[in-house]
């Protein structure tokens, strides 16, 4: 039986301690640090959860602004210059013909307006506003069917992903909540988080789209470790650790200018 020198007391402000310098934390990690048993950590992050200091997740917790996101429609009006222009830069990475994956995002809405002009592309998308943005020149557009999000008009859940894996493509383009030099990229919707993965499993190559804000955040729910990532496209240069840190990763940094 493990027994914790740290008192309930202790244990629990030091819990948001590490919460709030990492953003999301494991129970295995607490493990160690703390000289506690499991149980013990869970029930610290059962009361925690139940004051409303942290979001419980399995295997850990975060802090509750992680899960959290605007609605849709406040973030098309959110740093709006850097994702037209994160759209421009991306676009001109594809051709006529191309075979993709699109996930629902504000950006990668901005990114399929941007690619109305191309012809003869085969699109897989869980949004339908994207849907219809690509739709005509001889494109082929698939929406996948789901269980529907009204606020994002995007479909997520089982069916989604079941759908997902009977399509093959060169490419994956995804919006994220959140890139990490360590944590990776990251979604605050669990359930687009998974739409996500499972586009990243059935293609070639991955592309990120993200503007600034997004860099050095942390999410809820993870999609992948950032040396997945083969393209990434932002707006403003990241900082000089984690430009060395996306580099040794063998990403591709395009700064949108």
């Amino acid at each position: 039986m493990t027994f914790s020198r740290f008192s309930p007391e202790q244990r629990r402000t030091m819990i948001m301690d590490f919460a709030h310098e990492k953003g999301r934390i494991l129970v295995e990690d607490l493990v160690q640090q703390l000289s506690a048993s499991s149980e013990t950590i869970r029930r610290d992050l059962n009361q925690l959860a139940a004051a409303g200091a942290l979001r419980k997740f399995h295997g850990g917790a975060c802090l509750p602004s992680l899960a959290d996101e605007n609605p849709f429609s406040i973030r098309m009006s959110e740093q709006i210059a850097g994702k037209r222009a994160i759209a421009r830069a991306a676009a001109k990475l594809f051709d006529n013909g191309e075979t993709m994956f699109i996930d629902t995002g504000t950006t990668t809405l901005l990114l399929a307006e941007e690619m109305s002009e191309l012809g003869n592309l085969s699109v897989v998308t869980n949004s339908s506003a994207i849907a219809a943005a690509l739709s005509g020149r001889g494109n082929s557009v698939f929406l996948l069917g789901g269980l529907y999000q009204a606020d994002a008009g995007e479909t997520t859940g089982e069916a989604t992903i079941e759908q997902i894996s009977n399509f093959r493509a060169a490419h994956a383009v995804l919006t994220i909540g959140a890139i990490h030099v360590r944590n990776g990229v990251m979604d605050f919707s669990l359930g687009e988080a998974q739409v996500a993965r499972a586009m990243i499993e059935q293609a070639d190559r991955l592309t990120i789209v993200a503007d600034h804000s997004k860099v050095g955040r942390d999410a809820f729910a993870k999609v992948c470790q950032i040396d997945v990532i083969d393209r990434f496209v932002t707006d403003v240069r990241p900082s000089a650790e984690t430009m060395d840190a996306l580099l040794a990763a063998g990403v591709e940094v395009i700064v949108a200018t």
